[in-house]
């Protein structure tokens, strides 16, 4: 299991998923929930400002700017903390993607002049409870005062009066554009406190702006939902442009509920649990509601991989059973309390490593199923063989080398075993579900009965029965039930590949499988013929007819898995589930 998860690891890291946590490997492939942040992750984190509107005007759509919407744009960029240089003869920006935008589109404009911009005399940094940040600048016209820009969601800055405002910011925000809004007021002196820098403030205008979702964010979404698996988006845009964007890529569907962070807040957590279940996107909300939901989810014993990028993340990621990282836009301290880091910020990635974590549980299971079918048998045969007189059907140095060699070696195989293309169509692993759910465990009982049955009847031909002239005894008995259940078991890992047909699925397809299964079987080949290594076996010699009869006993479980199978998918259900 432990080479399977280092495979693994590695098939994740060239799909952009870095594991620092090797167990989440597993975990992730059982996810019941994603909840993932939206800008980067499901978008492309390259915000375009699409219109402005300034109060009173109205709203910009393209064309020629006037020269209040010019100064509009400008004021935002004072207020920003994003910057640009020309490197190798092309503009690059630095910054946040927000604000990043507004360079962007006074670059675009012809507009960007920063050895123009004003001296900054104060500033109150954003953080994720204000929603907004406020500089102060020298006032443009008159030299003895002071103009204070304040930046930040809209619904921090919206004045109550303006009803103008409200309906320019929904239109905006049902054309799934992000709004950012601009107030400002004019000031004597710079006051010893600056939290009263955003009290009194005038409403100036909004910028809308749109961040497209990633092309492949809609067909991850929806193998997510095939997977069983439910999508959430949570975000810190408002109600409307979030619910926008999740429509267009089926993470909002009709009858799914949008709740911010202040209707959260009010809500009990008895009440929230109840309607989580219809809640699909989570707007304007803090690092601290991210925590709340994960553990709601977690009480009602579903999976949660949860993404971050902040500082602030860091406890919902601890507490997630997958915290996920951006290895772009994260910081050290979020990936640092995360299991998996996505090198590529891609939502789409973390629906390829749950695929990836899936073959690695299937994995395991067909390797229990494998490994435990010809145990089982080895133990039972015993017991029958003694219960019924005959005696031991197995030396202790046989069950041995059917353990170390006949099974142990090809079984290294199934850790590199590929997804069968259904695993995408199953429903998540329960988190008190069973490794031998699914009806693994009457199927290591089929296989095993048939492991017996061809065993002991090889047992009662060698040790009782005259074939081709040599006298039955018990250790020939012994030798011909070895070599039926080494052979078998050996054959087995073939049927523990797959739920398809051997003959479907290939038998050279694993090389790994094919070559080490052709070692097993040359190394009992030898150990059955030569006399030396026949002794240490504690075996006798077969003739031909002893040989065929064998071959066919140890083919005999193979025909009754293929059967099996073909019984099972008729019915859709599957062999190794």
């Amino acid at each position: 299991n432990r080479y399977g998860f280092i495979e693994s690891s590695e098939n994740m890291a060239q799909k952009k998923a870095i594991i620092r946590n090797v167990p989440a490997v597993e975990t992730l492939g059982n996810a019941t929930v994603i909840a993932s942040d939206k800008t980067g992750t499901l978008t492309q984190n390259q915000m375009t400002i699409q219109k402005l509107w300034l109060s009173g005007q109205e709203s910009w759509s393209g064309g020629q700017l006037s020269n209040s919407e010019v100064s509009l744009i400008q004021n935002f960029a004072y207020a920003s903390n994003a910057s640009a240089q020309i490197v190798d003869g092309d503009w690059e920006i630095h910054g946040d993607p927000t604000e990043a935008a507004i360079i962007r589109f006074l670059i675009t404009h012809d507009l960007y002049e920063p050895e123009k911009n004003p001296k900054r005399l104060a500033e109150l940094p954003f953080d994720s409870s204000r929603k907004k940040m406020t500089v102060v600048i020298p006032h443009p016209q008159d030299n003895e005062k002071y103009l204070v820009l304040t930046k930040g969601a809209f619904d921090r800055l919206a004045p109550s009066s303006q009803h103008q405002a409200q309906k320019t910011h929904d239109i905006f925000a049902d054309q799934a554009l992000r709004v950012l809004a601009l107030s400002y007021k004019i000031i004597d002196k710079v006051p010893e406190d600056l939290t009263e820098l955003e009290n009194n403030l005038t409403f100036l205008g909004i910028v809308g702006m749109i961040d497209p979702p990633r092309l492949e964010s809609k067909a991850a979404v929806q193998e997510a939902r095939a997977a069983g698996i439910k999508p959430i988006m949570i975000t810190g845009d408002h109600a409307l442009t979030a619910k926008a964007i999740a429509q267009q890529i089926d993470i909002y569907r009709d009858g799914d509920k949008v709740i911010d962070g202040l209707t959260l807040k009010s809500m009990t957590d008895d009440e929230l649990s109840q309607m989580i279940q219809q809640i699909s996107v989570y707007a304007r909300v803090s690092p601290e509601d991210k925590l709340r939901i994960v553990k709601i989810w977690q009480e009602k014993e579903q999976i949660v991989a949860m993404t971050g990028d902040g500082v602030n993340d860091a406890p919902s990621l601890r507490a997630a059973d997958v915290g996920t990282a951006m290895g772009i836009a994260g910081t050290e301290v979020a990936k640092s309390a995360s299991d998996i880091i996505l090198a590529d910020d891609n939502f789409a990635t973390i629906v390829a490593a749950i695929r990836e974590g899936r073959r690695v549980y299937t994995n395991i299971k067909k390797t229990i199923y494998y490994l435990l079918s010809a145990n089982v048998a080895e133990i039972l045969t015993m017991l029958i063989g003694a219960i019924v007189g005959w005696g031991m059907p197995f030396t202790g140095i046989q069950l041995l080398y059917i353990n170390v060699l006949a099974d142990g070696i090809p079984g290294f195989g199934l850790s590199r075993e590929k997804a069968d293309s259904h695993i995408m169509e199953q429903p998540p692993v329960g988190v008190k579900e069973s490794i031998f759910s699914r009806g693994v465990s009457w199927r290591i009982a089929i296989c095993s009965t048939a492991f017996i049955i061809t065993a002991l009847v090889g047992f009662y031909l060698g040790r009782f029965i005259e074939i081709a002239g040599l006298t039955p005894n018990h250790q020939l008995g012994q030798t011909m039930a070895f070599v039926i259940l080494t052979l078998a078991s050996t054959i087995n890992i073939y049927n523990a590949r797959s739920n398809e047909s051997i003959f479907t699925r290939g038998i050279t397809t694993n090389k790994m499988i094919f070559g080490t299964t052709l070692l097993s079987l040359g190394i009992t080949v030898l150990f059955t013929n030569v006399p030396i290594l026949m002794n240490i076996l504690e075996v006798a010699p077969l003739s031909m007819t002893h040989w065929l009869i064998a071959i066919i006993l140890a083919l005999i479980p193979t025909l009754v898995i293929e059967i099996t199978k073909v019984i099972l998918n008729k019915q859709g259900k599957k062999f190794i589930g």
